[in-house]
């Protein structure tokens, strides 16, 4: 049996397609799932993943928004509504497992996003260079995996910063406008990461969100995404592996029919592999298994079946992670309906069918 591998090691093996000592583990509960399970016996002052024995990644973040006032609208006993710096008011929900509700955007058509590009500067005081001081010495010496961050694709643009039926109107009508936003938000973003690399501080992989389909397929046809997005994807994917950086896309519903154009982009993990939308991750490991890290694929619906659980995870993590390429995550964010009980045993399934 294979001595203990840190996490940079573990994870660098299993990008490699090469098996480690264990199947890498992170997960995302949702905050409410959290405060359910600190409840059920979590210890308040220690961090789920640090409780669950989960692996060491540590995040590299920039900001290359137009930096519109932040600021709090309403504070109610249910909700907040803010203002971000992308110029979204939003209301968030304090005790449900939800995405933010999106009230107003600023960015709306080609004239107020040019006023949105003019504030959006690579500069250095977008970095918070303190915090990779005092940390970036102490994830290298520990192993940690160190993911930067990326923030630019269509469904950033549509869920954050646009709004998602303008947005998909703009994907036919108006495409320049869209790879204009897609390509120059990257285009900070890669400006900013070169100067952090440059520093000294380099990171192993760079994942960023981009959700790209929803239950029953693709939001838009594999043309629209050929013309439009991809020649952004790639972009980054060229840039990052000219560094040796790996890149993981987050995306969830059923994105089949873009799989192997997002590895001909470059694409070297994707997630979460949503189960209800037909994203089976035996089937994915057969196909895509040598080309693509898949991270995810446990079905979160499932979590609290005991007698379903174990034969969830015993199928799929025998069969994703053969050669490696397998990253343990739940399909989607663990929603509040998994107990503390119910999650304890589900990482002790994954960490016990999880090894080599």
């Amino acid at each position: 049996m294979p001595n203990e591998m840190t996490s940079y090691e573990r994870f660098r093996c299993v990008y490699d397609h090469k098996e480690p000592d264990r199947i890498p583990m992170q997960d995302g509960p949702w905050g409410v799932t959290i405060a359910r399970w600190h409840k059920e016996g979590l210890p308040a002052n220690v961090g789920f993943a640090s409780f669950f024995g989960f692996d060491t990644v540590a995040g590299i973040g920039v900001d290359n928004s137009p930096r519109y006032p932040s600021k709090v609208v309403e504070d109610a006993p249910e909700y907040t509504i803010v203002t971000t710096g992308w110029g979204a008011t939003m209301k968030n929900w304090k005790h449900s497992a939800s995405v933010p509700e999106f009230l107003d955007f600023k960015i709306k058509d080609r004239e107020s996003w040019a006023d949105a590009k003019s504030r959006m500067v690579p500069t250095k005081d977008r970095v918070n260079w303190d915090h990779l001081k005092n940390n970036y010495p102490i994830w290298r010496e520990n192993g940690y995996w160190i993911n930067a961050g990326a923030w630019f694709g269509y469904d950033v643009f549509a869920s954050w910063q646009v709004g998602t039926e303008r947005m998909l109107m703009a994907m036919v009508i108006d495409p320049d406008w869209c790879s204009d936003m897609f390509n120059h938000a990257l285009s900070v973003d890669l400006a900013m990461l070169e100067m952090v690399w440059n520093e000294g501080y380099k990171f192993d992989c760079i994942s960023f969100p981009d959700d790209l389909g929803y239950r029953n397929g693709i939001f838009f046809d594999l043309d629209t995404y050929r013309s439009v997005l991809k020649p952004a994807h790639k972009r980054l994917c060229d840039w990052a592996h000219q560094r040796g950086v790996k890149v993981m896309l987050h995306s969830c519903g059923n994105i089949l029919e873009l799989l192997p154009d997002l590895i001909d982009a470059g694409i070297d993990g994707l997630n979460p592999l949503e189960t209800k939308a037909g994203m089976d991750v035996i089937e994915l490991k057969a196909k895509y298994g040598s080309d693509l890290v898949l991270e995810g694929g446990i079905d979160v619906r499932l979590m609290p079946e005991s007698d379903k659980i174990e034969e969830e995870i015993r199928t799929k993590i025998t069969a994703a992670k053969v050669g490696g390429g397998y990253i343990y995550h739940s399909d989607h964010s663990v929603p509040n309906s998994v107990s503390f009980s119910d999650y304890c045993r589900v990482v002790a399934l994954a960490k016990y069918y999880g090894k080599y």
